[in-house]
């Protein structure tokens, strides 16, 4: 079996807005009479926009209709119709994330997106698909080493670590080259409202800089970059649009009117001077979007179990079991079940979750019965309430344990690791109905520039 999903990412960031498009192959590894395990074996970019600035109306409203002119025009260089979409990411970065109608905008990309388009502007998924694009993953899989990867956009720096190939950590700071704007004379005509706990450093509106003049607010930045290095890496990766001017800057360092310029060269010489190696990304200032167009999916276990399901599934939130309280007997299973459900009840009612377990291998039918019993009876109320269940186990036991739940409407799933707090998108069944395309999100929190004061930021 051998099967190509087309799918789309779209990137609407602080300084630029792009989009590529990628074929990713399903493809059955197992071998013959063994159950099915799909996987995407290649990913490959077929398409590549050009780099449009995001259009803005103000410094605190994007340009919807400007940002679906933009899409519409390379959808249609690129001989992309919306019902081919299948898969992707469409994801507002940085400081656009802000904006105040950054849900309209996604709202206008709508008609572009196909069923399953996840939509997000989580700073943890961003590093991810911005570390993946760079290839940072599998540079530290093939070295064995840790790996600090850093892209560094217009607004934000977006962090992943990764250990062997393993992900450890993500993180996000208000550093970026567009936080400050100048026109084409050199004079100040945007500040970032994150730069205020530096107010110091900063010059005033209207007021004609030269590079002189950034100097000490470039070097505060680059200083908080470099603290935010662990102490045992030694390998840093770089992406974004500050990552070229770090090996490429413009002769003119008013070229782009902001102060990436600035901030890329003096970055290396602060982190070579220090003795780590730098590493510059198989991708940068395209890094996030190849991330999302082909490295934003995974796929589900071949065991799944599927009754009366309309997909996609978005933003379930997940609950996670600990083996511990998967291990115990029925009735125990339910109320831990029944009282974790009890954190998604507001006024209006429960919502939608999905429920996550590790599972086990080779259980006996009676254990796989009595897992059932708990869990069907723990899951009771989102029934009331009015949803069906979405059951998610790390272990090949999905279809066994979805068919001793019962006959009603349900979705249990499996080869899928997530974490308590994560949140899922399920597109429908591709690979003849084996498999489905999974998205995980993960809530993170963004670290302010000069005091480290964290506070949360959830996907839109």
């Amino acid at each position: 079996m051998r099967e190509t999903l087309k799918s789309v990412g779209i990137d609407i960031g602080t300084s630029t807005t792009q989009l590529v498009i990628s074929h990713l192959t399903l493809e059955n590894r197992a071998s013959p009479f063994t159950v099915p395990r799909v996987a995407i074996t290649e990913r490959e970019i077929v398409y590549r926009s050009a780099i449009h600035f995001t259009p803005l109306l103000s410094d605190t409203v994007i340009d919807a209709d400007g940002v679906r002119a933009i899409v519409g025009s390379e959808y249609q260089k690129a001989g992309l119709r919306r019902e081919e979409v299948e898969t992707g990411a469409v994801i507002i970065t940085g400081e656009t994330a802000r904006k105040e109608n950054a849900r309209a905008v996604l709202s206008a990309l709508s008609e572009f997106a196909g069923d399953f388009v996840v939509a997000t502007a989580g700073p943890d998924l961003e590093s991810i698909l911005a570390a993946r694009g760079a290839g940072a993953d599998e540079y530290s899989k093939e070295h064995r080493c840790k790996v600090l990867h850093l892209d560094i956009g217009g607004g934000t720096s977006n962090l992943a670590i990764y250990d062997n190939g393993a992900l450890l950590d993500t993180d996000c700071l208000d550093i970026g080259g567009r936080l400050l704007k100048l026109d084409r004379e050199g004079r100040v005509v945007y500040r970032s409202p994150v730069l205020a706990p530096w107010s110091g450093l900063l010059l005033a509106l209207g007021q004609r800089v030269e590079a002189a003049d950034l100097a000490p607010l470039i070097d505060a930045m680059t200083e908080v970059l470099e603290k935010a290095v662990p102490k045992d890496v030694k390998v840093l990766s770089f992406s974004g649009g500050v990552a070229d001017c770090m090996w490429e800057p413009p002769s003119d360092w008013r070229a782009f009117g902001d102060i990436g310029p600035l901030l890329g060269p003096a970055l290396r010489r602060r982190l070579e001077g220090a003795g780590y190696t730098l590493v510059r990304g198989a991708e940068t200032i395209r890094a996030t979007v190849v991330g999302a167009g082909a490295h934003s999916v995974e796929v589900s276990g071949s065991t799944i179990h599927c009754r009366e399901v309309a997909f996609p599934l978005k933003n379930l939130p997940v609950l996670r079991l600990t083996q511990g309280e998967e291990a115990g007997d029925a009735e125990t299973l339910a109320a831990v079940v029944e009282k974790k459900l009890s954190r998604y009840a507001d006024q209006e009612g429960l919502s939608q979750v999905a429920l996550a377990l590790t599972g086990e291998v080779s259980p006996p039918y009676r254990r796989v019965a009595e897992l059932a019993r708990g869990l069907r009876a723990g899951l009771e109320p989102l029934y009331t309430a009015g949803y069906f269940p979405v059951v998610v186990v790390e272990r090949d036991m999905a279809k066994v344990l979805g068919q001793a739940m019962g006959g009603s409407p349900l979705l249990c799933l499996d080869g899928v690791s997530v974490r308590e707090g994560d949140y899922l998108d399920i597109g429908a069944p591709v690979a003849g109905g084996s498999v489905l395309p999974v998205v995980v999100k993960t809530l993170a929190f963004s670290n302010s520039v000069p005091g480290g004061e964290r506070r949360e930021r959830r996907d839109l």
